[in-house]
């Protein structure tokens, strides 16, 4: 089992398959460069997505392992989620976990907390500057943490890049081993509970016919 992420086509142009279908790569294949990838960890798969979909993949054929992705030969669909709100509130909750690493601006803080888009353009002024001004009094940590909060208020890019650079930054400013692991442990338990939220929209309406 595995993570991927896909966007209108796969990467070859070709349409993605529907969930429960095999995708089978006949060539030679090297990782980076050809071959069907995925990711064991969600935020790993997060660095590669060329779109906001989510998708639960099995992956057979293994060809090759590093890190943070492999390579097979065979990778099948189980299921599927639209990730755009979803990454953008996942950046928002990693950007508050290092709130207390900075002088963080009331107005970054409500952002965060609630998401109201209000907030987010001054926010992310706000973020800025505070970030630069941690920077200047070389307080790393504070400046990278400041940095995870803009990355948290910038719609102007892709929610899976805001999401993605949140998590680094967070990751960056806590200083701590274990953090890209709970960040990702929070993120594939976000997805989860999103899924069973669709689901229990789908069963809501199971009695429409009767």
């Amino acid at each position: 089992m595995a993570w991927h992420f896909v966007d209108e086509a796969l990467r070859d142009g070709r349409d993605v398959p529907p969930d429960g279908e095999v995708l089978v790569y006949d060539d030679e294949v090297a990782v980076c460069a050809s071959g069907l990838h995925a990711s064991e960890r969600l935020l790993d798969a997060l660095k590669y997505a060329p779109g906001n979909t989510i998708c639960r993949v099995v992956c057979e054929d293994i060809v090759s392992r590093q890190d943070d992705k492999l390579v097979c030969r065979s990778r099948t669909i189980q299921w599927r989620l639209d990730g755009e709100e979803l990454l953008r509130d996942f950046a928002r909750r990693v950007a508050l976990d290092v709130a207390d690493i900075w002088d963080i601006p009331e107005v970054v803080r409500k952002y965060l907390e609630t998401g109201d888009e209000n907030f987010r353009v001054p926010a992310r002024a706000a973020a800025r500057e505070a970030s630069r001004a941690h920077a200047a009094r070389n307080d790393v940590e504070g400046a990278v943490a400041g940095e995870a909060a803009r990355a948290a208020a910038a719609r102007t890019h892709a929610a899976r890049a805001t999401g993605l650079a949140a998590a680094w930054a967070a990751t960056k400013a806590t200083v701590s081993d274990d953090a890209w692991d709970r960040y990702n442990t929070l993120l594939e338990t976000m997805v989860e509970e999103a899924r069973q939220q669709d689901d229990g929209d789908l069963d809501e309406w199971a009695d429409l016919g009767d």
